[in-house]
């Protein structure tokens, strides 16, 4: 790992968002082994994906940015709560200007402005949407970190993109799995699923070099992270993790991807 202690923050975050990216890419994969997915095993891995981003909003980002701010000589709160709110302002607003489909529902409930586009392309742009925050979130995490400020650690941030690529397995499925499932080629199912995490490089760099050239928005860049990921937990994961039946396995699923995530930024962290 010291090779990769030496790396540009920059780097580092590139690297570490496409790492993301690939366990997307993993998650899509599956369309080349079965055309179905248990539907049980898919909501546990849904809920654990939220757990894993409960607990590093909080753990990996709201923690941070309060004890960053208190160290730059701020209240402590006061970043966090105004980076926090415009973490969800953003998402909301996202929703409600881009089009967009959640997995599993009918074309008649897509979101954002009106248009012709075609189902697939409005299912890619639902998860590339959410995978925004968390490309940012590992970004900012690691241009932290080479602030040497205590409250950031390098580690931190490894822990902190390896949570992110757990959560995005099931994430490549929920979108590749459905378009199989409807007919879709597995070739280009695979395509759309890994398609929708691209972003996360590109976000993951821009959150770096943003908290590396303007220091003091270290706390609030951090917390809007963790306020536009609870957004998509709340709006988007725990819902379609709970709309089949299977809320306490989901549920139960959740938890486990918290303690998971937790234990991960702790020990690590």
């Amino acid at each position: 790992m010291a090779w990769f202690e030496r790396l540009d923050p920059i780097l580092q975050a590139l690297l570490a968002g496409g790492f993301t990216w690939g366990v997307t890419a993993v998650g899509a994969a599956s369309v080349f082994l079965t055309r179905s997915m248990n539907r049980r095993l898919l909501d546990v891995m849904l809920g654990f994906a939220a757990g894993v981003m409960i607990a590093a909003s909080f753990w990996s980002l709201l923690l941070p940015a309060i004890e960053l701010s208190r160290e730059l000589g701020g209240t402590g709160w006061g970043p966090a709560l105004v980076g926090f709110l415009l973490g969800g302002v953003a998402l909301r607003l996202g929703d409600l200007w881009l089009p967009h489909l959640h997995p599993g529902l009918a074309m008649d409930q897509a979101e954002g402005v009106k248009t012709l586009w075609k189902r697939t392309t409005l299912l890619v742009l639902a998860i590339t949407l959410h995978n925004i925050p968390e490309g940012l979130a590992v970004g900012v995490a690691f241009g932290a970190a080479e602030s040497g400020m205590e409250a950031a650690s390098l580690s931190a941030a490894i822990a902190l993109a390896v949570g992110i690529g757990l959560q995005n397995l099931p994430e490549g499925i929920a979108v590749a799995m459905p378009l199989r499932g409807e007919g879709t080629g597995r070739f280009q199912a695979f395509w759309c699923g890994q398609l929708s995490a691209v972003v996360e490089p590109v976000a993951a760099v821009l959150g770096a070099a943003a908290v590396m050239v303007v220091r003091p928005l270290l706390p609030y860049a951090l917390a809007f992270a963790a306020g536009a990921m609870i957004y998509v937990v709340v709006e988007e994961l725990v819902p379609e993790s709970q709309q089949h039946g299977n809320d306490d396995l989901a549920t139960l699923g959740t938890m486990a991807g918290f303690a998971v995530m937790m234990v991960l930024d702790v020990s690590l962290g």
